[in-house]
């Protein structure tokens, strides 16, 4: 009996990875979840998985024939399948993520960010599947996003195309992580949320369930939960955040004139009280041409697998060039 063909599928994590045996239609066979050791060189971390992969796969060796590995892992490039200064990670600046995967197994190995993963994931098994002009946001500690032009990825010319959460809302505005002042991040994302809402506090004199939050302590889904109760800050906090989304998406559109945005991540799971504001304020700022016609969607990928998913997909998309 013919073998079937599976791909290995793998999405590294700040403080835990996972893999899993995807074939071509997006079934995930013996998901696993294992420590991404931060601490430890990027080699130890790939050793450990590989062995933990060869384990798991042992018991399909009968029935299935593993034919490529798909990584999504922070600030990895397609081109060179070089993880560069990754965040998190105390790992080395310039780690070749791809060679390491590639040395242990002697597969196709492709390498992409996460972002740009969920994009692929999206486009093979999620809401995107008839699209080929699309952008993927996924909405969490940051903001990241996959640009899909023509059925492919956005890469440029150096392999870090895409990068939406980066751009910039406020010259003077709140400090990045990345050195830069007023990247959209700082204000669409959990924490750019939260910041939003001490903002507000500072500012206005209503009640607030909030109010009883330091600002170590306030998480995105305290005020979501807020928000869900008509908390007044709250949900002025998620119109602010849905405002400053909108005007960015116009952007994006002006330039790339994408068939719909598609939302991943755990901010996105505030759904409407998120997703209306931005879209109404991305309504406002569009060219007249554009209006109407682009829908803000929530992923179509199950949260618990959509990382090892978007990998896989990228390596199946790479094995079918």
């Amino acid at each position: 009996m013919k073998k079937k063909a599976v791909v290995l599928g793998v999405d590294i994590g700040g403080t835990t990875s996972s893999f899993a045996f995807i074939d071509h239609d997006g079934c995930c066979l013996a998901e696993t979840t294992v420590p991404t050791l931060p601490d430890k060189p990027a080699a130890d971390f790939v050793e450990s998985l590989c062995k933990e992969v060869r384990q798991s796969f042992a018991p399909f060796t009968a029935r299935y024939e593993l034919i490529g590995i798909g990584v999504g892992a922070p600030n990895a490039n397609y081109y060179t399948g070089i993880v560069q200064c990754p965040v998190n990670l105390n790992w080395d600046d310039r780690v070749p993520i791809a060679e390491l995967f590639r040395s242990r197994f002697d597969l196709p190995v492709a390498v992409t960010n996460d972002a740009n993963a969920a994009a692929l994931g999206e486009m093979k098994y999620g809401v995107a599947r008839e699209m080929r002009n699309f952008i993927s946001i996924t909405l969490g500690t940051g903001l990241g996003s996959g640009i899909v032009v023509n059925g492919e990825i956005v890469y440029g010319a150096d392999g870090f195309a895409g990068e939406l959460g980066h751009t910039v809302v406020d010259p003077a505005g709140r400090l990045c992580g990345c050195g830069k002042r007023g990247c959209l991040e700082t204000y669409v994302s959990a924490p750019g949320l939260c910041r939003t809402v001490f903002s507000l506090l500072a500012e206005r004199k209503e009640e607030s369930v909030l109010r009883k939050f330091s600002f170590q302590d306030l998480t995105a889904k305290e005020v979501f939960t807020a928000a869900q109760n008509q908390d007044c800050l709250a949900l002025e906090a998620f119109d602010v955040t849905g405002r400053i989304l909108g005007i960015k998406l116009a952007d994006a559109v002006a330039l790339t004139s994408p068939e719909a945005f598609i939302f991943h991540g755990g901010l996105s799971a505030a759904g409407d009280l998120l997703l209306i504001a931005a879209h109404r304020s991305m309504e406002e700022n569009l060219l007249q041409i554009y209006r109407g016609r682009i829908p803000l969607l929530l992923s179509g990928l199950p949260g618990s697998n959509a990382g090892v998913l978007g990998a896989g997909a990228l390596i199946w998309h790479e094995l079918k060039k």
